[in-house]
């Protein structure tokens, strides 16, 4: 036997494993590096999403107060002094109160550019409506949907069968954690729990391995773009002011619009005070 072939017997021996083993090390190593990725960005949307449906529920009564306050104010001023200028920004003050009605006003805030809320969906559907209590879920249905994500996630699946049965528990699972359904989680985790085992990954040639490793790579830059995109939003950017506290946040910006209302109703005060 050559010395080639001695050293390859004695690398087979000593145990060095085969390439397609070190492939498919590789390709596990980037599902779970994708997975974990994935969960980051999923709930950061749901806590844009939460954040801006909160932010209208909460504080929207009070931007509107605040237009009616400038727009009464504008009308006192112009009352007063019946100068054209002033009139003119009575007059827009009083159009930013009552705007052309969008699709979303017409449907009471029951659609966005999506499409219908869940809670729409929800109402129609005769099911529980059950809006999000807060910006940010608890941390047990943080760490409940960490893990029945990490467990349950599609991109695991070896067949196109396992794939459908995965997504749409996985869709099951976004939708209670938006909401911050804790027993809903703990439901779906005892479901998954007693469900089918998916077979154990099985190698595969290097081909194969070395196109998921592409696809995987592809799926992952795709990601990078959604997070960015939600990063770099109106409501992303507010979020990254509280990135511990979330809620807070709300608290704090409702308690400067309650100052302004405060402000604009004194100013509102004195100029019909001196008109009498």
């Amino acid at each position: 036997m050559s010395a080639g072939g001695d050293s390859a017997a004695q690398s087979a021996a000593e145990g060095e494993p085969r390439p397609e083993a070190r492939l498919e090390r590789a390709v596990r190593a980037a599902e779970q590096a994708l997975i974990e990725f994935e969960i980051a960005v999923e709930t950061f949307r749901v806590e844009v999403d939460n954040f801006s449906r909160l932010h209208h529920q909460k504080l929207g009564p009070m931007y509107s107060r605040l237009d009616e306050l400038e727009a009464e104010i504008a009308e006192a001023r112009a009352a007063r002094t019946g100068d054209p200028e002033d009139v003119r920004k009575a007059h827009e003050a009083r159009a930013r109160v009552m705007p052309m009605p969008g699709v979303e006003e017409l449907f009471h805030g029951w659609m966005d550019s999506e499409g219908l809320f869940p809670e729409a969906v929800a109402m129609l559907t005769d099911q529980p409506v059950r809006p999000p209590q807060r910006v940010r879920p608890s941390e047990e249905a943080r760490k409940l949907y960490r893990e029945l994500a990490r467990k349950a996630h599609p991109d695991l699946a070896q067949d196109d069968d396992e794939r459908k049965r995965r997504d749409e528990f996985i869709a099951r699972v976004n939708a209670a954690y938006g909401r911050g359904d804790e027993a809903l989680l703990r439901e779906l985790s005892a479901e998954w729990a007693a469900g089918p085992v998916p077979e154990e990954w099985k190698p595969t040639r290097s081909e194969e391995l070395y196109a998921r490793l592409e696809w995987l790579a592809q799926r992952k830059e795709m990601l990078a773009f959604v997070a960015q995109e939600l990063e770099e939003s109106a409501i992303g950017a507010m979020l990254k002011l509280a990135p511990d506290d979330p809620d807070r946040l709300l608290e704090e910006i409702a308690e400067q619009l309650l100052a302004q209302v405060g402000e604009r109703e004194a100013e509102l005060a004195a100029l019909i005070a001196q008109a009498q």
